[in-house]
């Protein structure tokens, strides 16, 4: 019998809403709602227009129950480290976008208290200026909430009425501590935040509650919510199909997430110097991994084109051109800080050229191809540091995501690690946040592993190889 989910998938660029259905040698998916996300620029900084995506969530979810009345449960999946504070079960505003540029008063203010060589002992992460205890510590508004809920769990509150926050990405924020699962509320004091606005912590595969009598009547269903893998990437490692113990993973979309898949988490100086984060997974594993500015960097020169063109871009016909340049071409930092931000992208990337002593290609498919190979070439970096800093012989890469569907990234990622790079799924994402709530309903044996979700994609999903060459 094939069961069917539905799946609100968001992401830094896009949302979508998904309908799941999974069975024995059954797993597909339908997008009934797609639909842009980004930043918005408001008196006091960047925000998201979460009014709008949230009307765009429960759209979809009406859709998906009109198309297929026998769903079972809904699971959210976002990006990770954005937030809304509430009171009196109200947004106090709309949530920041983290790219806006307060969180660097938030650095400042935290590390005054608390070193990064001690908060990387405590929650694992990598420094990234973003990280929601860097923006909590900059945010004016903190002292007026009663909670705090990052984005899949505000959007779940919407939903259910229910506050609650769900480990993997709770593990983003960097008041969890990395040892016990468990939030840091002695972190939470040192630095200025009262930890009476951290929710109730649960785990990937725990009911949420029920969508409440109003939005029920709006999807037409009164169905349950499920928490998935909220974090993004949380879900796309579920149902990435890792084909040796050895394998490494990249998550690639606006973001590279680039690491491995441990049983526990690396804490040593040498990790900590190269940057490398510890976030929980799905059933407690370690996500070891380095964030490395990904397809941001395409799509926003390309956006920035059709700006200067009034037209939009064929991208298949620019990376095929991009793929045919013959010339050695420079590289730049794909984590250049300078590129952090929208706008400007194409002229922002011949700058850090241009910093680094080389001049920048004159020409789009150049300047395509420059991009694609830095970001492989940060690709393959992040994956050989991650083997020299875990002793893991990794020997192969399981690209997943948006980025599995560019053929030249795919293999210019195989070429720079020396390694086989195994392309799909594209849905990743979606997928696995479908598996785990089709293993909470009982789709598969009380007793599945992650193996035993990972061997369902394998079985009905076909991947793409590529060689070194």
């Amino acid at each position: 019998m094939t069961r069917a989910f539905a799946a609100v998938d968001l992401g830094a660029t896009s949302g979508r809403v998904m309908i799941g259905r999974v069975g024995s040698d059954v797993l597909e998916l339908e997008q009934v709602a797609r639909f842009s996300n980004g930043p918005v620029q408001r008196e006091d900084g960047l925000h998201w227009d979460f009014d709008t995506l949230f009307e765009h969530v429960l759209d979809g979810l009406a859709e998906a129950v009109r198309r297929e009345p026998a769903i079972e449960s809904i699971g959210i999946d976002a990006w990770a480290v954005d937030y809304g504070l509430l009171r009196g079960g109200k947004l106090l505003a709309e949530p920041f976008h983290y790219r806006d540029d307060r969180t660097a008063r938030g650095v400042e203010k935290v590390h005054a208290s608390v070193p990064f060589d001690e908060l990387h002992a405590r929650n694992g992460l990598q420094f990234l200026p973003f990280n929601t205890l860097y923006q909590y510590a900059a945010d004016a508004r903190l002292p007026d909430a009663a909670m705090a809920l990052l984005i899949p769990d505000l959007i779940a509150f919407l939903l259910t009425g229910a506050q609650i926050a769900e480990r993997t990405n709770a593990s983003t924020t960097g008041l969890l501590d990395v040892r016990t699962g468990d939030w840091d509320r002695d972190l939470a004091e040192r630095i200025g935040i009262d930890p009476g606005i951290l929710p109730p912590l649960v785990d990937a595969g725990t009911v949420i509650g029920r969508l409440s009598p109003q939005v029920a009547g709006r999807v037409g269903a009164e169905l349950p919510v499920v928490a998935v893998g909220s974090h993004d990437t949380a879900s796309a490692v579920v149902a990435a199909p890792l084909s040796t113990a050895d394998s490494a993973y990249i998550s690639c979309g606006t973001w590279g997430l680039v690491g491995l898949e441990l049983d526990a988490p690396v804490l040593t100086d040498s990790a900590r110097a190269a940057n490398f984060t510890n976030e929980l997974g799905v059933d407690g594993r370690i996500r070891f991994l380095h964030n490395v500015t990904g397809l941001w960097l395409l799509s926003e020169s390309v956006r920035d084109w059709e700006v200067e063109d009034g037209a939009p871009i064929d991208l298949p016909d620019l990376l095929a051109q991009a793929a045919s340049v013959g010339d050695a071409l420079p590289l730049f930092d794909a984590n250049d800080p300078s590129l952090a931000a929208p706008g400007g992208m194409p002229e922002r990337i011949a700058a850090a050229l241009r910093t680094s002593g080389h001049p920048a290609p004159e020409s789009r498919p150049a300047l395509v191809r420059t991009i694609v190979d830095s970001i492989a070439a940060a690709f393959a970096a992040a994956v050989a540091t991650a083997a020299d800093l875990t002793g893991r012989p990794v020997d192969a890469i399981q690209l997943v995501g948006g980025g599995s569907q560019n053929e030249l990234l795919c293999q210019a990622t195989a070429d720079r690690s020396r390694l086989p790079v195994l392309a799909g799924p594209v849905e990743a994402t979606a997928l696995g946040n479908v598996l785990v709530q089709a293993r909470s309903a009982g789709c598969f044996p009380q007793e599945a592993a992650l193996k035993d979700l990972r061997d369902l994609v394998s079985r009905t999903h076909r991947l793409r190889r590529y060689d070194p060459r």
